[in-house]
Order: structure tokens, then C-alpha cells, then sequence
């Protein structure tokens, strides 16, 4: 029997991973500070009173995201992914400069346009499970989720903050220079790691875009961020009215949510990579995904079941953003596997923008109990899809 390998990342690994996850942190703290402000801090400028439009700026983002995480993933394959995540890095800069500048609405959807087509969400996990073993892979991305849950946690905090030091110029003006942190980072940080160059004449990009256990996975992302999206849009004012908070208030509850959702994840992930049993986890997690939707639909009117539910909904968010792109990872050849992961952050964008949508229209005609019977089914169908993965064997399976 040969040794199994151990489960201690080794001393490259947790550098590539601590710089990557604070490559991420700095970007997503970046574009998460605009989000708790930015509705009521436009309505100073030209465009700003118009939710049509704001919500354009807001949205902008996510659409050329979607459309550029497919391209990057591809060129990060070809050209490596330090250059293609700089590349990405500086347009960020440049579109928070944009908007930084602007004088009214129109101005910053531009910038926002060009903020979201630096698309390195795919480059940067790539570069991640490049530099890492199939074995304490999920961990690392475990890592780059929790610093992903706590930038949001900080920017519910500062982002009031900020805005009233500085305006909304001189909050995209920080923005801009968590940019150049990310960048500093990217080029002088995080270490080089060789990738696997020779191309297997039997695998194509058609294949990766294709394959079954990929599509499951891509669906899954799909509906996690749908999920997410859709609960967001009702549970922020239940939470509101069942507390007595007002919405400057709310950060009190997200904060800690957050913040134990994340111990309790990495248990969790630790016992699915010693065991190996990262399908059974990615499972198990889905289907109490699906008991927690339903579950917040039957508190929605209880404060502290509520804030509970929402503690228990986040520690299995984070636990499938760890498993998830690890699973993609191991499924897509090495060669191509910025291209999967490009086309599964596709499919986490437009579970982005669907979510949107769709949340608010149904809370609109049904009621936010239809929103959380709705997304408790989208997780039950999940989990059916999710059933029909393949066994992984030791290390990644390739494709045919």
C-alpha cells in the first residue's frame, strides 16, 4: 500500500495560498465596499435618481465579468497566469479611476464595465490549484472563501465609514488602491509555480466545455450564487423588522454570521480532505442547504432563528465555495483547467445577475416566503444533479 500523502500544506503551498487569499481579499474588499452605499451615496449625481440606472452601474459589473472569465481562464493557459492576472488587476485600476472621476451615473456604469472585464476570478483559482496537491487543495480554497466572507463582513463595516470621511469619489479612490495592493501582491508575492505545458492530443477545449461532471458542477456554482442572491433580497429587511434594526445597524448581525460561519466551515473541510470524501461532503451540504432555505422561510419572522438560520446558510455556502472549484480542479486536465474554471466562474456570474432578478420578482408578485420555497427547490434539484458525479480516484481523473 503506498504512504498516504500528508495533509500539512507544505511551506510553498501556504505561501501561495496566504498571498492568493490576500490577492482576493484586497479585490473583493474592493468591490464589496460599494455595495451597502452606493444607492443612497448616487443620488447626489446626475442619473442617481433613477433606480433603472443605478442599478445598470451596480449590475455592469457582474455582465462583463460573465462575458471575460471564459477568455481569461483560456489565455491564463496559454500565456500564464501571473501576466493574465496583472493584465486583469490593471483594468480594475483604471475603472475605479473612471469612476472615481466621474461626475455622474453614466460615467461610473463605464467604469464599472471596465472594473468587471478584468476577469481573473478563474486565472487566480488556477493559479491556486497549480500550486497546491490534489490532497490539501480544498483546504486552499478554503482559505481564499474565508477571506472572501470576511472582506464582505469588513465592508459592511468601513463602507459607511469611508463614504462619510471622503464621499463616493474618495471611496473609489480606495478602491483603486486596493487594487495596486492586489497588484503588488500578484507580482512580487505570490511564487512562481511551473505548470504542466504538454497538451494531450485526446483533450480538446470542446471536451472540458462538455463534460458531464463539470456541467453538474457549474450548475451547482449557478444555483449556490442564485441562492444567494435571491435571500439577499428579502432577508436583509426581515432581519431589519425583526430586530427593531435599522439598516445602518445591520452589519451588527452580519459580522458575527460571518465570522462563526467560517470556524464552523473548517472542521468540516478538514474531515472531507482527510477522508477523502469530498462527494459525500459537497452532498451533505447541499442537502442542508436545502433544509435551511426552507427552514428560514418558517423563522423569517423570529430575529434570532432568523440570524441563526443565516449563520447556518453561510457555513454551507463557504463549505461549497471551498469543495466546489476544488472539484473542478481535479475533474478539468491540467492543460485546460483555467479554461473550466473560467466557464464555471461564468456560470457564478449568471447565477449572480439571475438571482437578481428573479429573487426580486418573485418577492414581488409572492412574497418572501415564495423566495425561500423557490431556492429550497433549486437546492433539492441540486442535489439530484449532484448525485450523479463520478467517484474522483487519487488523483485527477482525465478527461475523454
Amino acid at each position: 500500500m503506498p504512504a498516504t500523502p500528508k495533509l500539512k500544506l507544505t511551506a510553498a503551498e501556504r505561501r501561495a495560498s496566504i498571498a492568493l487569499s490576500g490577492l482576493f481579499a484586497c479585490r473583493m474588499l474592493g468591490l464589496f465596499l460599494l455595495l451597502p452605499v452606493f444607492a443612497v451615496s448616487a443620488a447626489g449625481l446626475p442619473g442617481g435618481n433613477d433606480p433603472a440606472r443605478v442599478g445598470l452601474a451596480l449590475g455592469m459589473y457582474g455582465l462583463t465579468q460573465a462575458v471575460m472569465q471564459i477568455p481569461f481562464g483560456l489565455a491564463s493557459d496559454r500565456w500564464g497566469r501571473r501576466p493574465i492576472v496583472l493584465l486583469g488587476l490593471l483594468l480594475f485600476i483604471i475603472g475605479s479611476v473612471v469612476c472615481a472621476m466621474a461626475d455622474d451615473v453614466f460615467w461610473i456604469t463605464i467604469g464599472r464595465a471596465i472594473q468587471g472585464s478584468g476577469a481573473i476570478s478563474a486565472a487566480v483559482t488556477a493559479w491556486l490549484a497549480d500550486a497546491t496537491r490534489d490532497e490539501v487543495r480544498t483546504r486552499a480554497m478554503a482559505m481564499v472563501g474565508g477571506s472572501i466572507g470576511i472582506s464582505f463582513a469588513v465592508s459592511l463595516v468601513a463602507a459607511p465609514v469611508l463614504v462619510g470621511w471622503w464621499g463616493l469619489s474618495g471611496l473609489f479612490w480606495t478602491i483603486a488602491c486596493l487594487g495596486v495592493a492586489s497588484l503588488a501582491v500578484a507580482r512580487f508575492v505570490v511564487p512562481v509555480v511551473p505548470r504542466t505545458t504538454a497538451r494531450s492530443l485526446s483533450v480538446s477545449p470542446r471536451a472540458v466545455l462538455t463534460h458531464g461532471d463539470l456541467l453538474r458542477l457549474n450548475f451547482g456554482v449557478f444555483s449556490l450564487h442564485l441562492i444567494q442572491v435571491a435571500l439577499f433580497v428579502v432577508t436583509p429587511a426581515l432581519l431589519a423588522q425583526a430586530g427593531g434594526l435599522a439598516a445602518s445597524d445591520l452589519w451588527r448581525v452580519y459580522l458575527p454570521v460571518i465570522l462563526i460561519s467560517f470556524v464552523l466551515m473548517v472542521p468540516i473541510v478538514f474531515i472531507a480532505e482527510k477522508r477523502r470524501a469530498h462527494r459525500g461532503a459537497l452532498r451533505a451540504t447541499v442537502a442542508g442547504l436545502a433544509v435551511v432555505c426552507a427552514l428560514m422561510g418558517a423563522v423569517s419572522h423570529t430575529f434570532y432563528a432568523l440570524a441563526g438560520a443565516l449563520t447556518l446558510f453561510f457555513v454551507m455556502f463557504n463549505v461549497l465555495e471551498a469543495l466546489q472549484p476544488s472539484l473542478v480542479s481535479r475533474v478539468a486536465p491540467a492543460q485546460f483547467r483555467g479554461l473550466a474554471l473560467g466557464f464555471y466562474n461564468t456560470a457564478q456570474a449568471a447565477g449572480l445577475f439571475t438571482g437578481g432578478a428573479l429573487g426580486g420578482w418573485m418577492a414581488s408578485h409572492y412574497g418572501s416566503n415564495a423566495v425561500f420555497a423557490g431556492t429550497a427547490i433549486l437546492a433539492a434539484l441540486w442535489l439530484i444533479v449532484t448525485w450523479a458525479l463520478k467517484p474522483l480516484p487519487e488523483a485527477a481523473k482525465p478527461l475523454h
